[in-house]
Parts: structure tokens; sequence; C-alpha cells
């Protein structure tokens, strides 16, 4: 397979294991608090990456090191707590709707920050991206006029991480293997995540009942598959692609979670899906030209 074809395999797999996640962040809170699910997320899927990713660790040389600190602050360690808040005061599609302007932020960090360049049918295939996104939004909040839209906000820092965190990998992990800079990442958060979960007392309050247990299987599933096995291919996709292609995966992603939603009682709209279509066309004009 060339890698033509696999950015694009890699694009769709992440779209649906991503699109699933907040649906499962979503059940994952009737047992787990915003904190405790960003926590054991992380030490999850830690231990997972290290029980199949711990030789290539030696791969890292010295030089690499504050990079994959980085992208392991801003590309996992604030947006797990900050979807898992954000999740509590507004629809999960919602937040993954949201999420969608990680493309047009990648796209602005890159050139102002990392010195990217980037052409303008990209550019105008992201705004097509955002006049899709801005509808789905819109009629989001009217159908749902009670849910908190400062909560919004979270999603939009942590799409700003996610920026940064793909315009890194790109600019100055592109030498190593995707596997090795994931495992590296959560290897720096153990500690951090470990910390966190034990000031929330979750050694103490936790109860173990069917409604805690079923939380704590979505998140590992959240965790193995949906950060673990996902982040190893996103870092392969952003090496094998462009940071703006690879920060396209989050146009498709709301279309993912918008189906959960409906399937778990939220509404969608006929101007929903006309915006979910006007994303897709906004990827494809993204990605059209080599």
């Amino acid at each position: 397979m060339s890698n033509q074809q696999r950015k694009w395999l890699y694009l769709i797999v992440l779209a649906i294991v991503w699109g699933s996640s907040f649906i499962l962040i979503k059940k994952s809170l009737l047992g787990l608090t915003p904190i405790q699910i960003g926590s054991l997320r992380m030490l999850i899927t830690a231990v997972f990456l290290l029980l199949i990713g711990f030789k290539s660790l030696k791969l890292i040389q010295k030089k690499h090191w504050k990079y994959i600190l980085y992208t392991a602050l801003l590309g996992t360690f604030f947006p797990s707590f900050l979807f898992a808040y954000a999740i509590t005061r507004i629809d999960s599609s919602i937040s993954a709707i949201l999420n969608s302007l990680t493309p047009f932020n990648t796209f602005i960090v890159g050139a102002i920050v990392f010195g990217f360049a980037f052409k303008r049918k990209q550019l105008f295939g992201i705004l097509i991206g955002l006049v899709g996104t801005t509808i789905l939004i819109l009629k989001g909040a009217h159908l749902n006029p009670d849910q908190n839209y400062w909560y919004a906000s979270l999603v939009i820092i942590s799409s700003v991480g996610y920026a940064f965190n793909v315009n890194i990998v790109k600019k100055y992990l592109n030498d190593l293997s995707a596997l090795a800079i994931t495992t590296g990442n959560f290897l720096l958060l153990i500690i951090p995540a470990l910390l966190v979960l034990f000031f929330t007392d979750f050694h103490v309050d936790f109860e173990w009942n069917d409604e805690s247990m079923s939380a704590l299987g979505y998140i590992t599933l959240l965790s193995v598959i949906g950060t673990g096995i996902a982040k190893v291919m996103f870092n392969r996709l952003v090496q094998i692609s462009t940071p703006v292609f690879s920060a396209s995966v989050t146009y498709l992603i709301p279309i993912v979670a918008v189906i959960w939603g409906i399937v778990d009682g939220e509404q969608l709209s006929f101007l929903q899906l006309l915006g979910g279509a006007i994303i897709m066309f906004g990827v494809y004009m993204v990605n059209k030209a080599k």
C-alpha cells in the first residue's frame, strides 16, 4: 500500500475511533468525575503502550525529549481533562463539532510559529469546513438552549493544543517512529496523572458497583483503542502526510460523533446534516492537490 493510500486509510479509521470517543467519555461520566476520567485515561494508556512499545524508547535521543514533553502536555494531558469537563455541560456531539476547529488552528500555528508553507486552496478548504462547523454549532445551540456554551471554550483551547502538537511532531519528531513518540508521551505522563488521581481521593472514594464498573470499562476501551492505538496511528499519519491533512481528521470526527449522539438520544436536524456535508467537502478541498 502506498503512503497516499495509507494516509486516507488512517484518516478514516481515526475518524471512526475518535468520533466514538466522545460518547465513551459521556458514558464514563456516569460513574467517574471528569478529572478521574482524564487521569485514568492516561494511566491505562501508559500501561498498554509500555507493554507493546517499551523497546521503542531506546530510539529516542536526548534532543527529542523536550519536544516529546511538549506534545505530551499539549496533545494529551490538558485535553484529556478539558474534554471531560466540557462534556459535563454540552452534548458529546457538539464537543466533537467544536474540535473541528483544529485544522484551522493547525494552519495558523504552522504558518506563524513553525514557518510551514500552505497552499491557498488549503486555506479555502479550511474555511469551507469552518462554515459547516458554524452551521452545526448554531443549530446545536438552537436545539439545546439550556446548555452552558462557556464550556465550549475548553474544547477550543484543546484544539489549539492539538494544533501545536501536530506541528511539533512534523517539525521536530519526524525522524522517530510513531510508536516511540507515543510511548514516550505517556511515559512522561505517568507521574503527573498518578498525582492528579491521588488528590481526587479516587483510592478512598471509589465505589465498586455496576455503574462504576461500566464506567471503568468505557474508559479502558477509550484508553487502549481511542488513545493508545489511535495516537500511534495519528503520529504516523503526520509523518507521511502534512500537518493540515492530519488535523483534517477533526472535520470527519463530528460525523461519527453526531451519529452516536443520535443513538444516545441527542437531537440532529437537517441543517446539521447539511453542515456535515459541507465539512466533508472542505476536507476534500484541503487535500485535493498534493
